[in-house]
């Protein structure tokens, strides 16, 4: 019945939370955006001291249930892992923790933290791995099904459906999340949780806190013969059934010994000053085998990990052939501009605290309709949000991403206070401009600027009649990008939006 229990609560927070990612209308996030705000890293982020002594006070009474039903990364090694079993059964076997390497990521973590060196942050934190693969492998195929329904809906003359753009916003971010993905499946398919309890550090410092867990498996010597049935079922090799032992470190209550014990020896109840005896020690007798292959796939997990910092994003521009304008004048794509400073979203109040408090995990990425947000490439902020307007502009009205940010790094604001936050100003670049270079007149930028920052005069002070160009009043201009993304100049546009390094209210 607790396996049961355990397994339906499992999967109702991996469910939504995947949604969370998936979801482009808003509906989930409404509903259940509160599951990403509980997760342990964002909210020790966030100090939301609440949760995060509500989760130690849960791993003190009940184990690492957090691991194992709250976190979404624990779910979808539980679910690799489940496929494994249909080719192997009984493929788990006991070895003692790989403590150099669970203490050695866990400092590594800490220590990246400390010298702000969020990208390493991102690539170890259990929540953002899931966030990233969740948005750039799930996501697509969940947007490419629902364009799929919209396609036969219209058919039909129904539009219960709507089309929406599925595009790459990194090569890089993807790459990562591809990686992290095939290394995540292969340690879970061969041996379960070796992810949890070798690299992961909140399995590190939970597992710690569920040695003194007052609920947990607890093996009856009376009633044990020995079998190894349990340790062959024990998805974190944590159970060691010839000195009748279980590392609760390790172990994160899944309930999957208790159900297989048949003779009934396995039952989650109080631990007495008896089971001390039960805690396990470093064995002599250790399957080295089992160990060395653990060690050599834990180190290559984080090798392979740590290297794709390394690894340079193309723009995806240079793969995108020439369109043409009615079948007649090629029309370049456009280019990124050289911004001084980054464009960060309105919320994250400074590039260093987003800096500080973002894990990269893509949420806000995934919920931006105007497709602002994307990863960034910077090798000390990978994979943290950043602004461009090749695609759109963030209109003033929309304040999803300070919505649903569960870190704190985007705090939440209202569309009254959005129109008042100046993340960057525009600035005109008159040798790419229209009216001069092509002898045009133009005012896209004036025209569709939200806030009245842009006004027209004339190219020639002395003749009234000239060509209009565009005058920035960077006082009033809140940095939206309107006037970047509508500007029809190509390669680069003639005006441009630079950001500031700390947001300022205007």
């Amino acid at each position: 019945m607790l396996r049961k229990i355990r397994i339906f609560a499992a999967t109702f927070c991996f469910v939504l939370i995947t949604l969370l990612f998936l979801d482009f209308t808003g509906t989930i996030h409404a509903w259940f955006g509160w599951l990403a705000k509980i997760q342990f890293w964002p909210a020790l982020l966030a100090l939301n001291v609440g949760v995060v002594v509500g989760l130690i006070i849960l791993t003190l009474l009940l184990g690492r249930v957090y691991c194992s039903v709250i976190c979404p990364l624990g779910v979808l090694q539980d679910i690799i892992s489940w496929f494994a079993s249909k080719r192997k059964k009984y493929r788990f076997s006991y070895s003692p923790a790989l403590k150099w390497v669970r203490y050695g990521t866990l400092v590594i973590f800490i220590l990246a933290c400390i010298a702000g060196i969020g990208s390493l942050v991102a690539l170890i934190s259990p929540y953002s791995a899931y966030g990233r693969i969740a948005s750039n492998l799930f996501a697509p195929i969940y947007q490419e099904g629902n364009n799929l329904l919209a396609y036969f809906a219209e058919r039909m003359d129904s539009y219960a459906f709507y089309s929406v753009d599925v595009w790459v916003r990194s090569l890089a971010t993807m790459g990562i999340a591809i990686l992290s993905f095939v290394i995540l499946a292969i340690l879970a398919w061969r041996n379960g949780r070796t992810y949890c309890n070798t690299i992961c550090p909140v399995g590190t410092v939970l597992g710690f806190l569920s040695k003194y867990a007052l609920l947990k498996p607890r093996i009856d010597t009376d009633k044990c013969n020995g079998c190894g049935l349990c340790a062959r079922k024990c998805k974190a090799s944590c159970i060691d059934s010839k000195n009748h032992a279980i590392d609760y470190s390790r172990c994160v209550t899944c309930m999957d010994c208790l159900d297989n014990c048949r003779q009934g020896a396995i039952s989650y109840t109080r631990a007495h000053k008896a089971d001390k005896a039960t805690s396990v020690k470093e064995s002599s007798t250790k399957d080295t085998t089992d160990v060395s292959r653990r060690r050599a796939l834990s180190a290559t997990a984080l090798v392979a990990m740590s290297s794709v910092l390394h690894a340079q994003q193309k723009k995806l521009e240079d793969y995108v052939e020439m369109k043409k304008d009615g079948g007649f004048a090629p029309i370049k794509e456009r280019k990124e501009p050289n911004r001084l400073a980054p464009l960060v979203p309105p919320g994250a109040l400074s590039i260093g605290n987003l800096a500080q408090h973002c894990t990269g995990c893509q949420l806000c990425v995934s919920v931006c309709e105007n497709h602002v947000l994307r990863p960034s490439t910077d090798l000390m902020k990978l994979m943290q949000p950043e602004m461009a307007f090749d695609r759109g502009y963030c209109r003033p009205e929309c304040v999803k991403c300070s919505e649903v940010c569960p870190t704190g790094a985007i705090k939440p604001i209202t569309k009254e206070d959005k129109s008042a936050i100046q993340i960057g100003h525009a600035v005109w670049v008159e040798k790419n401009c229209v009216p001069l270079c092509d002898g045009v007149a133009c005012g896209n930028c004036a025209r569709h600027c939200p806030v009245g920052a842009i006004s027209m005069v004339a190219s020639d002070p002395d003749n009234a009649n000239s060509l209009k160009i565009p005058v920035v009043n960077t006082e009033r201009c809140i940095g939206c990008g309107a006037c970047e993304n509508l500007c029809p100049a190509r390669p680069f546009s003639a005006i441009y939006v630079e950001g500031h390094l700390a947001h300022k209210i205007i």
